[in-house]
């Protein structure tokens, strides 16, 4: 695998969210992401508040929602809403035809939700991100604590190899406490029926494959801005 130059791709990250930024309208709800590349939207989005835009937010993890706050951004409770004009997140991998494996902060459960809540999802990457099959990227599974080995016999009975996510030496917790399994099922061939399979799975709160829930790819490539749609 090629190396990649992190200054470069930290400016792709940057040039695809202030293009991004730029679909958001006065009046706007606006579902925030999670994770480096949402970042750099979140803080244009707060330059663009502080010059006047009229804008509300629901945020889809606990330091989105602090960075938000923290830049005037008024945030709304996510579960009062039915539904959001536009979303902004980043992905782990996509594909051509917008399929996307999510989750590496953690945040995929909340993620999912604002998804699947907005009229306009869009999903900021740099260029490393594109693949043409999803699965060198694992796939994060959070599952509630109790069902942890019976989700994870589950996987492995769909051919996967799950793995107990650890940070700082100890278990990944979420921000709604639970658990997360990365899960390797190598280059996926039928990213919807894995999908369809691991939501048949009894205690698996949200798998971080995310199928016919993206309006568009905005990425950036050198100097080049790309949308996929």
């Amino acid at each position: 695998m090629a190396t990649i130059d992190k200054t470069q791709q930290d400016a792709e990250k940057q040039a695809a969210a202030m293009a991004a930024v730029k679909f958001v309208k006065n009046g706007d709800v606006v579902g925030l992401g999670t994770g480096s590349t949402t970042t750099f939207a979140i803080k244009e989005l707060g330059k663009r508040v502080s010059d006047g835009l009229k804008i509300t937010a629901a945020a889809s993890s606990i330091r989105t929602e602090e960075l938000a706050r923290s830049l005037g951004i008024e945030i709304l409770d996510l579960g009062s809403l039915s539904e959001i004009d536009i979303s902004i997140d980043g992905a782990d991998e996509f594909t051509e035809s917008l399929d996307l494996i999510k989750g590496g902060g953690g945040a995929l459960f909340r993620e999912k939700i604002i998804a699947s809540l907005s009229k306009n999802a869009i999903i900021i990457t740099d260029a490393s991100k594109k693949v043409k099959k999803l699965g060198a990227f694992t796939i994060p599974i959070e599952v509630l604590p109790l069902a942890y080995q019976y989700v994870s016999d589950q996987i492995d009975k769909l051919g996967g190899k799950g793995v107990l996510r650890i940070a700082a030496g100890e278990k990944f917790i979420t921000d709604n406490q639970n658990l997360i399994i990365d899960a390797d099922f190598g280059l996926i061939d039928d990213p919807a029926k894995l999908s369809s399979d691991l939501n048949q799975i009894n205690g698996l709160l949200a798998h971080g494959l995310f199928i016919n829930l993206t309006s568009k790819v905005v990425m950036s490539e050198g100097t080049d801005i790309i949308i996929f749609e």
